[in-house]
């Protein structure tokens, strides 16, 4: 079970369903079995996400030193397995989406599905422009928390989701660069392996860009001026670790960033949902 259970991948399970979660309380959607049955199929999407991923990338997994012992190359959960397993999640979760949230909610998450899994797993190989494909798939559950609560998108589904698409790219590309070397191994081809000149770029601009996503609830009523005042404070400071790990782009900045990320979204969504 705890193999199969990692085959999900359930952090990053957690947080999709904590910033669906957010985007139907920002809907205006309150707690009950409706909420219930949107995160459960929202989690059960992404975990087949993470199990399908898996599969498809089980033979490079087993080059890379970061992921060797994960369940398929260890050898301890079949390819067959795995996939029915990743399967059977995404039937379950689009069935519970399409029962209990929605059609706009159970479609923008096929679309998701299929986004991560037929063209951003696949083409990490091909191209290192997947990871704004990867992006657009990590930014929807808002949007989809959005949909089921309201049935229908609003300017604010939109801004949910371009400050999470933007979140993701200095994200990525820092965790990317701090394991290049595995990824090139591995056959890879994500900006930094490929161009590290345009990664310290592209870090840099969507530092950037962050800050002005950021200020958008205030700006168009979402929220108010302290929360404004806080997310203006926030941004600038990841924007100044963005801009010193792209002038440096040396692994001491670099994690600094990646580690700055993960405290930036829960702290901006949580002024958010204060609505100060």
């Amino acid at each position: 079970m705890k193999d199969y259970i990692a085959l999900g991948k359930p952090r990053i399970a957690v947080m999709v369903m904590a910033t669906c979660a957010i985007g139907w309380a920002l809907a205006g959607g309150g707690p009950g079995w409706k909420l219930f049955a949107t995160l459960l199929g929202a989690g059960l999407a992404s975990c087949s996400c993470g199990c399908l991923n898996q599969y498809l990338e089980r033979e490079p997994d087993g080059i890379m030193r970061r992921t060797q012992k994960r369940p398929l190359p260890a050898g301890r959960v079949s390819p067959q397995d795995a996939l029915g397993f990743g399967l059977t999640l995404a039937v379950a979760g689009l069935g519970v989406l399409a029962v209990f949230s929605g059609w706009l909610a159970c479609a923008l998450t096929a679309f998701t599905i299929a986004a991560y899994v037929l063209f951003y797993t696949p083409l990490k190989k091909v191209t290192p422009h997947t990871t704004w494909i990867g992006a657009v798939a990590g930014a929807t559950p808002p949007m989809i928390g959005w949909a089921a609560s309201r049935g229908e998108l609003a300017l604010g589904a939109f801004i949910l989701f371009a400050i999470q698409f933007l979140w993701q790219i200095p994200h990525f590309l820092a965790m990317f660069w701090l394991h290049r070397e595995d990824y090139a191994r591995a056959g890879f081809k994500v900006m930094p392996v490929v161009d590290p000149r345009a990664t310290a770029a592209q870090i840099a601009l969507h530092s950037f860009t962050l800050l002005p996503a950021a200020l958008m609830p205030t700006l168009v009523g979402m929220a108010g001026v302290g929360y404004g005042v806080g997310a203006l404070c926030l941004s600038t400071a990841f924007l100044g670790v963005g801009l010193r790990a792209s002038w440096t782009m040396e692994a001491v900045d670099t994690r600094r960033l990646f580690l700055a990320s993960l405290a930036y979204l829960p702290i901006l969504f949580g002024l958010l949902l204060l609505g100060a």
